[in-house]
């Protein structure tokens, strides 16, 4: 069994939902998840920042609008008046109870009942299409096995369990579809995974299932080894190891979100990153297999700020940097890049919300200076430390431009520097054209 995941714009009209429906139908057993359509779900975030405002026009106009989008897709993806219903039905539905919330009270749980109404259509919409092909298509309301625990962290042995149940009650069908991204949390609430979303769903569900591996679907051609919005001519990377995808996910890679692919590395399940648009290139794998001696990408995080703390009393101090670390975890602000001398430490963020209470607590220790603007190149590949050179390559590559921090060596998989944002374009060509 392989579970495959469409992203919004691969079902994002009606001849994408047919175009991903012949794709799905060319082998059977499959576990199909689905986001919400394109655009979607930021019409979702509208008419639900209407409701928190009372602006029920806003909110009825915007609810409308979208029925109105989804009535011409209904028009268009059915041939027969009996499908056509099912479906005109279904949706008016789900339009309707969006439009009941105009007369509640609005809060974050009526928000997330709202923000999951895109995928639950969207699935809907497949299976049905799928059945009117006569396709043995069966949905699986995720909302049946996908849970979160008090710490909104997934509740795996519950997933497996649950959906282990639910699909011996539906033993035979020639395909499942499910729902990405929205889940159930402690209290039976409809919430969602909020990291990685339906790629973590998808994730979740092969782990649960012991899949032989994870395809998700997007609109490129897997992971590129630069960002081709900035650099010519890059490529697809045809095989990345769990930890180099993570890294290339944390330090900006959209394509995936580092969370997601950590229960199929745990159950050594390959992940393979492939293109809606031409369904036979090869795409990206991802797996444990390490690949030594090569550098396979570059990537950048943009809205990076960086944070010194400069003391003479903390010379050789113990507990200092224990003291500095609780300030960031009091206020919940991860730190992405670190280094340290004898009397002095930098760091990086990029959730600045709390950063004039950061600052403040800091001054207690030293002299605190910021840097706004900032960006983080990473170079992703295998960096471990006995690879004579490899560091080199890259530090050569950046001659020219001024980097404020360099991180190297507290992982075996990349070398990370902090520019300017104003650099970043220079840097990310430069890189491209000394590493590939």
């Amino acid at each position: 069994m392989k579970v495959q995941k469409f992203g919004g714009t691969s079902v994002g009209s009606a001849q994408r939902i047919k175009n991903v429906a012949s794709l799905i139908t060319r082998e059977e057993g499959n576990i199909v998840v689905l986001s919400a359509m394109s655009g979607t779900t930021n019409s979702l975030v509208e008419i639900s920042g209407y409701l928190y405002n009372k602006n029920a026009d806003g909110a009825l106009d915007t609810i409308n609008r979208l029925h109105s989008k989804y009535r011409g897709v209904i028009s268009e993806l059915y041939s027969g008046e009996e499908y056509k219903a099912k479906a005109e039905e279904y949706v008016s539905g789900i339009f309707s109870y969006l439009s009941s919330f105009v007369k509640q009270l609005f809060t974050s749980v009526e928000e997330k009942v709202i923000l999951a109404q895109g995928e639950l259509i969207s699935t809907h919409l497949m299976t049905y299409y799928l059945q009117e092909q006569g396709v043995n298509a069966v949905l699986l309301p995720a909302l049946d096995f996908m849970k979160i625990d008090d710490h909104g962290e997934p509740d795996q042995n519950y997933i497996k369990e649950k959906l282990g149940a639910v699909l011996e009650e539906n033993k035979g069908a020639y395909i499942y579809i499910t729902q990405g991204f929205i889940c159930r949390n402690v209290h039976d609430e409809i919430d969602n995974l909020q990291r990685g979303g339906s790629d973590y769903t998808a994730s979740l569900i092969g782990a649960a299932v012991g899949a032989s591996e994870i395809q998700i679907w997007t609109d490129i051609d897997g992971m590129h080894n630069n960002d081709p919005r900035i650099v010519d001519d890059t490529k697809a990377v045809r095989h990345l190891h769990f930890e180099e995808a993570a890294e290339l996910g944390y330090f900006g890679a959209k394509i995936l979100h580092p969370t997601c692919v950590l229960p199929a590395k745990y159950a050594n399940i390959p992940v393979l990153l492939l293109n809606t648009m031409e369904p036979d290139a090869p795409g990206t794998v991802i797996n444990n297999i390490p690949e030594p001696g090569t550098i396979k990408a570059v990537a950048a995080k943009d809205k990076i700020t960086a944070i010194r703390i400069k003391s003479s009393r903390m010379l050789l101090a113990h507990g200092f940097l224990r003291k500095v670390f609780e300030i960031f975890e009091s206020y919940q602000t991860s730190i992405d890049m670190i280094c340290t001398s004898e009397v002095g430490v930098s760091m990086s963020i990029d959730n600045t919300t709390n950063l004039a209470s950061i600052v403040h607590d800091l001054k207690k220790y030293g002299t605190v200076t910021v840097d706004l603007d900032m960006c983080i190149i990473c170079v992703v590949g295998d960096m471990d430390w006995e690879n004579v050179g490899f560091e080199s390559r890259a530090m050569e590559a950046m001659k020219d431009i001024p980097v404020r921090m360099v991180s190297y060596g507290g992982s075996n998989y990349n070398i990370s520097f902090l520019v300017k944002a104003e650099d970043k374009e220079r840097a990310l060509k430069a890189l491209s054209k000394s590493l590939f």
